[in-house]
């Protein structure tokens, strides 16, 4: 099955190699500039058009699904954000719930709630996604109220003010939890000052500080036809999604000019970072420390992210990983513990977390360790490879039985890759990773200067130093 990438402009419908599917049963839609199209044996159908003004439309329609998910994408997220609008993108993305030209909160909090709908918003570091789950009958509906707020969001004065109190209540909650703690400090410490390393919704300084005008340029400088990205996936036509996204975006007011193209994907050149081996305490009179050790890693675009998937599994992806059966069933000194990576467009980072009381945390602290430096020491045995594959496959299975789930996939096929890989040919790569490669990119890992993150009742990091 193929891997299509997906041009930000071109001429003309193509094609996948392999012939998959014959683009000609499927005309370009009016005043599109490209048109794929894309087969699956189970008869689902992926289609991507780029219509006047450099908007993507990225349908998947699903067979037999009686309900859509559809998503509103701007490749902008919080490492965009200049000085002064700092947590300026997701003050958005309360902000636009709050009321259009046309509708009040209210309006846009009813017309979801009248069909049994779901609504919410996503911000990220590289990207922020408004989306909605109904019944295929309302997706038009769905399309029509996202539309407006994306478009023509008013940003009153007075929501504002009120919802700047709601944010500075999120962050304290986030604050009173002791494992975001620890993964905003893990995330600053292999950072630094680079965008990537400041927290999404922004501090309570910023939160304070930052003015409706900040917002406003923000809001202007990214919420554009070239940026959007339009991904629905479930049941639906993608033609009519099209029709009605061109619809209502002209409605807005927004102009959509002929043969303009989308905005370029992000540089996937890695950034120049000078990583340190460091270890960050945080002070806390709680009664279990928190800890996070981890490194600098892959991009999101590296080949090698589905040994990274692999080895994640063996390492600490489920019951029956070598983290929680060492640090939990054997030894009994955490109730958590896993391993986990993300992975932006020039940076990523690999870490394994645990939570332990204090007693124990240089104990935890040394467990993991060793159990990353065990894996980059010997390659994994067949047993253990084939059952870590198997979890990872069944895993994506099964999640792409939910229409958020394809939804999402397409997103993350538009705005961070730049290609869409079906279903069988991820499988088929997941299957093809070797005990060597996964041992080589341990290696890597276990080599890589190393950040220890430490949330408890510990005055400073002495005790973790030595």
């Amino acid at each position: 099955m193929p891997v299509v990438p997906l041009p930000l402009a071109a001429a003309g419908s193509q094609a996948p190699a392999g012939g998959a599917v014959d683009s000609s049963t499927a005309p370009p839609i009016a005043g599109s500039e490209l048109d794929i199209v894309i087969g699956s044996a189970d008869g689902a159908q992926v289609r991507r058009s780029v219509l006047p003004g450099g908007v993507r439309v990225l349908t998947e329609s699903m067979p037999g699904q009686r309900s859509a998910t559809i998503g509103f994408w701007l490749g902008v997220g919080s490492r965009d954000e200049l000085d002064g609008e700092h947590g300026s993108t997701h003050f958005l993305e309360h902000l636009l719930f709050k009321g259009t030209s046309s509708r009040s909160a209210l309006d846009i909090a009813s017309a979801f709630d009248e069909v049994g709908g779901e609504s919410n918003a996503a911000t990220a570091k590289e990207n922020t996604c408004y989306y909605a789950r109904v019944l295929d009958s309302d997706l038009p509906m769905a399309i029509d109220t996202i539309a407006d707020m994306v478009t023509s969001a008013v940003l009153d004065p007075q929501e504002l003010e009120a919802e700047r109190g709601v944010i500075e209540e999120e962050i304290a909650m986030d604050r009173d939890d002791p494992a975001d703690v620890a993964h905003e400090s893990f995330v600053k410490a292999v950072f630094g000052d680079h965008p990537l390393g400041r927290p999404i919704g922004g501090t309570e300084e910023a939160i304070a500080s930052i003015t409706r005008d900040a917002v406003m340029r923000h809001y202007k400088r990214y919420y554009r036809p070239d940026e959007l990205v339009v991904t629905a996936a479930g049941g639906l036509d993608h033609d009519e999604v099209c029709a009605r996204v061109m619809e209502a975006l002209r409605r807005s007011g927004w102009e959509l000019a002929e043969g303009a193209a989308p905005v370029s994907r992000r540089t996937a050149i890695e950034a120049a970072r000078e990583p340190q081996t460091t270890v960050e305490v945080v002070e806390r009179a709680v009664e279990q420390a928190n800890i996070i050790v981890g490194c600098p890693s892959l991009v999101a675009t590296d080949d090698r992210k589905f040994v990274m998937s692999v080895l994640n599994a063996i390492l600490g992806g489920g019951m029956s990983s070598r983290l929680f059966q060492e640090i939990r069933e054997k030894r009994g000194l955490a109730y958590a513990t896993y391993s986990f990576s993300v992975g932006y467009a020039d940076a990523g980072y690999f870490a394994m977390y645990a939570g332990c009381a204090p007693a124990k945390a240089r104990q935890v602290i040394d467990l993991l360790n060793a159990e990353l430096e065990k894996l980059a020491a010997e390659e994994v045995s067949p047993t253990e490879l084939k059952k870590a594959v198997g979890q990872l496959s069944g895993g994506i299975v099964l999640a792409l039985e939910d229409s958020g789930s394809r939804m999402s996939r397409l997103g993350r096929a538009e705005l961070v890759t730049g290609e869409f890989v079906d279903i069988d040919e991820t499988l088929a790569r997941i299957d093809a990773v070797t005990p060597a490669q996964i041992r080589e990119l341990a290696a890597e890992l276990a080599a890589a200067p190393r950040t220890t993150t430490v949330v408890g009742p510990f005055p400073d990091a002495g005790e973790f130093t030595n």
